[in-house]
């Protein structure tokens, strides 16, 4: 694990969207296409502005949340909804976006042809991961119902899943298709996550999900 700290959030997402950019145009000089990863939430919003203007050919990427809440794309909580206002618009408008949200009355109905749509781009080229304070990350909650076929290393490419701490079904990319990533980074922010890494570290991967995910990640903290 390689962690870097910045001084404030603002240099944090400045260098990490550089950073996204810079391997996915490494990526492109040698292969057809590449495909980036990223979670939801308002707290990679910052790094999902920058990235949008970055000078790349955009046509050649594919994007993929990491994890969607079961709601359709207009809904307040939609993860989908924040990445169209924040990533997918300026040169990144020109990225393929696979939804993983299907208009299926649940997501264990759609897992099976997104798998098959997911097949092509993989291994993702660079995931971004983020971290709960109970150190969830996409899906992969604590205590969650699947969590442990989810946490295997013969799971499928993405499972439905449901968990005491999220309010809806949700469906996830699981840990062998997000640790097989050529990049791997992690975004946090704030005493609480700081803490949170830090108890990660020393626990096991069923109790802290993220754990699985260390070895091989670079940990971008700001306060």
């Amino acid at each position: 694990m390689e962690l870097m700290e910045y001084p404030d959030r603002e240099m944090l997402a400045l260098s990490l969207a550089d950073r996204i950019a810079s391997q996915l145009a490494q990526h492109l000089r040698s292969n057809d296409c590449a495909t980036l990863c990223v979670p939801g939430g308002t707290s990679p919003a910052p790094v999902f502005e920058t990235l949008s203007g970055a000078d790349l050919d955009w046509g050649r990427v594919t994007v993929v949340l990491g994890d969607e809440r079961w709601v359709d794309g207009d809904h307040k909580r939609s993860n989908s909804r924040l990445l169209r206002r924040h990533l997918l618009k300026d040169k990144a408008a020109a990225a393929e976006y696979i939804d993983l949200y299907t208009g299926d009355a649940s997501p264990d109905m759609a897992t099976e042809g997104l798998s098959a749509r997911l097949a092509p781009h993989l291994p993702l080229t660079v995931v971004l991961l983020g971290m709960g304070n109970d150190m969830h990350t996409a899906s992969l909650f604590p205590g969650a119902d699947h969590l442990e076929a989810a946490m295997a290393a013969d799971a499928p490419t993405v499972m439905a899943i449901r968990a005491e701490g999220a309010e809806e079904p949700r469906i996830t990319l699981t840990r062998p298709v997000l640790a097989d990533a050529l990049n791997i980074h992690l975004l946090i922010m704030g005493p609480e996550k700081r803490e949170a890494l830090v108890r990660a570290q020393k626990a096991d991967p069923m109790e802290a999900p993220i754990r699985a995910f260390l070895d091989a990640a670079t940990v971008h903290w700001a306060e």
